[in-house]
């Protein structure tokens, strides 16, 4: 059987099998075998296949790490836990954002003191004018889930009003093509903020504001298995999506 995940990736990144082969130091006979005959390689060249394609190890090949390995890896994502989200440290959120290249990612129902954050926002702005996309996504302020949320974390028919804020507040930021916002009607467990292959998750919590509820700082690592948990939740949510102004 044939690998078609690597041979799509391969094809997804507009890179040719000699290209590949080059990148990493191997013969480019020896990715023919990987791809044509499925063959597994050792975990060093999983890892430099990975990397050059931007891509997830498990995702190539989902059968090559054991469980062990998989969960020491997703503990490595870890970079720290704080108890709530105000614990957080204000450079935190600016590191997150400034330091991305390719991707800002925000899924909440509100997330007000992100559009309220002028520092943020003038991020967000320079960050989109370079090319970086930006993509946000709040519940919609007319949809039962947003209203739930609001009830069970204690502000009730304030939760539809920060999102419409919210947005009001983020309409400079429609002007600029790399910039795309969306409303869910998803029931979020987690609000997610994305930098590149960096998150700060904000779990929720019944009966807790999101600003008392603890977050996770996680970092990308290839072979962990926790930020590309956390990625393909944003993407579904993001698919299931209808954009501002549609």
């Amino acid at each position: 059987m044939a690998n078609e995940r690597l041979r799509a990736a391969l094809l997804e990144r507009g890179a040719s099998v000699a290209e590949l082969a080059e990148a990493i130091a191997v013969d480019p006979k020896t990715v023919e075998r990987w791809i044509t005959k499925d063959r597994t390689p050792y975990r060093k060249h999983r890892y430099a296949v990975a990397s050059f394609l931007e891509t997830d190890e498990r995702y190539l090949w989902p059968e090559a790490l054991t469980p062990q390995q998989v969960a020491a890896a997703s503990e490595s994502e870890i970079v720290t836990v704080y108890p709530h989200r105000w614990a957080v440290p204000r450079d935190a959120w600016g590191r997150l954002f400034t330091q991305a290249e390719r991707e800002i990612g925000v899924l909440v129902y509100s997330g007000i003191f992100i559009a309220q954050d002028t520092g943020i926002m003038r991020t967000f702005t320079a960050k989109a004018k370079a090319g970086v996309r930006v993509r946000i996504l709040l519940g919609d302020p007319d949809a039962l889930e947003g209203a739930q949320r609001g009830a069970d974390g204690g502000v009730g028919e304030g939760m539809a009003a920060q999102t419409r804020m919210a947005l009001t507040l983020y309409r400079p930021l429609r002007q600029i093509d790399s910039v795309e916002i969306r409303l869910h009607h998803t029931i979020l467990y987690n609000s997610i903020y994305r930098g590149d292959d960096q998150l700060l998750v904000n779990t929720h919590v019944y009966g807790k504001f999101a600003a008392d509820a603890p977050v996770m700082h996680l970092r990308k690592v290839l072979g962990g298995d926790m930020v590309s948990t956390y990625m393909e939740s944003f993407e579904n949510v993001w698919a299931g999506a209808t954009p501002v102004g549609s």
